[in-house]
């Protein structure tokens, strides 16, 4: 069943973007409505990521998107916002995956990686033959990703890596694995390395049983005395500062997916209440109660689209502060997660129904809330940021 997508925009938003701006917008909008709203919920109920649009992705220039060369589109932030902000309103397990290819591959090769391993792998990853996937959190550490218990050491001319990895998207499906790991010969120091998912030691297992994200690939990695070239480690990175990079970039973009997914959420709580008649023969939309729902609903919305617009501005002008993106990031996925919930209420049994998209954007955005920084920790990073005390 499901409603037609209708443009949300109450506070005349598109007066703030430009052209090309709106027209990167439509084109992804357009991908979406076409290639994966048509099969998203098929896909989120078998627990199946729909691959074959990978190709066509590749085609679009939709990975690495901001970035310049190497095959890349070379689209502004704001730009880059705006297709995550579209592919999240069809599922946020969809924009994670191009999130991941993006955000947390591309670009640690882009910012750390020598001119050679550019070359060699971003073109790849840009034309979707070749995907990618980040190796930080582990089955211990996940908010504290300083404490990783992942090895590497120096043995010649190559480096050893032993250690495990757990809730890693596109994990067994990647070609390529971009793993942070403490390095002995450098007293632990954090670093950055290429491993191609096919040397031995290297395996990789799905996680199932997930009620969110379903429509993405969710792995656990091990790696055992993995053996890569010492020409794959990322020569740019180093400490912990190098992979908190690459989170920032990928936090930015899902300030801006959030947005998609409670647009999606507001329009068909919008869309259904003026559809839905109850008591008096009337649509309930003309009930007080779920006018001031939709009304909370439009007003985060359009505060979340302001906060994104303005970070991503401050982004394309360099001067982007961390604890900004904390901001965006926390506030959006919590909006967008209570816009879900609110719209649940207004669809009342069928909320729950996949006929509907309201309980897969709830459930995905469970999941949203938490990775790539929690709710808790990004406002105690925003917290240090007001006070300048670290309270973590």
């Amino acid at each position: 069943m499901g409603f037609k997508f209708q443009h949300v925009d109450f506070i005349k938003f598109d007066s703030l973007l430009s052209e090309d701006e709106k027209l990167v917008r439509a084109t992804a909008r357009e991908f979406v409505e076409d290639n994966l709203i048509p099969i998203i919920e098929e896909c989120f109920r078998d627990g199946r990521f729909p691959r074959e649009l990978v190709p066509m992705m590749g085609e679009m220039g939709f990975f690495g998107a901001n970035l310049e060369g190497y095959g890349c589109a070379g689209m502004s932030n704001v730009e880059y916002g705006l297709v995550m902000q579209e592919f999240e309103r069809g599922d946020s397990g969809f924009r994670s995956f191009v999130s991941v290819q993006s955000a947390l591959v591309m670009y640690p090769i882009y910012t750390f990686g020598s001119e050679e391993q550019k070359k060699k792998w971003l073109p790849e990853l840009a034309a979707g033959r070749k995907l990618g996937c980040f190796g930080l959190t582990e089955p211990g550490f996940g908010s504290n990703p300083g404490g990783m218990t992942t090895r590497a050491h120096k043995d010649g001319d190559e480096y050893v890596i032993t250690g495990e990895k757990m809730w890693i998207t596109s994990g067994t499906i990647a070609d390529v694995a971009i793993i942070w790991a403490k390095v002995d010969d450098e007293d632990g120091r954090v670093r950055g390395f290429i491993v191609e998912t096919d040397r031995p030691g290297f395996s990789s297992d799905d996680i199932h049983g997930k009620w969110s994200l379903r429509a993405s690939v969710t792995s656990g990695l091990t790696l055992n005395e993995v053996r890569v070239p010492a020409s794959n480690l990322l020569p740019g990175s180093g400490g912990l500062k190098s992979p908190l990079m690459c989170l920032n970039q990928a936090r930015y973009g899902i300030s801006w997916g959030a947005i998609g997914a409670a647009m999606s959420c507001f329009d068909t709580a919008r869309q259904y209440s003026l559809m839905r008649k109850q008591f008096r023969n009337e649509p309930i939309a003309s009930h007080q109660i779920i006018q001031e729902r939709l009304a909370w609903m439009i007003t985060e919305i359009s505060k979340a689209q302001l906060l994104s617009l303005q970070a991503g501005r401050l982004k394309d002008a360099g001067n982007l502060p961390h604890e900004v993106i904390s901001m965006a990031k926390r506030n959006n996925v919590w909006m967008a997660l209570e816009c879900a919930r609110s719209a649940r209420q207004i669809l009342g049994a069928n909320g729950v129904a996949d006929d509907y998209p309201i309980m897969r954007h709830m459930m995905n955005l469970e999941s949203v809330i938490t990775y790539e920084g929690t709710h808790d920790i990004h406002g105690l990073i925003i917290g240090q940021a007001v006070t300048g005390i670290a309270a973590y």
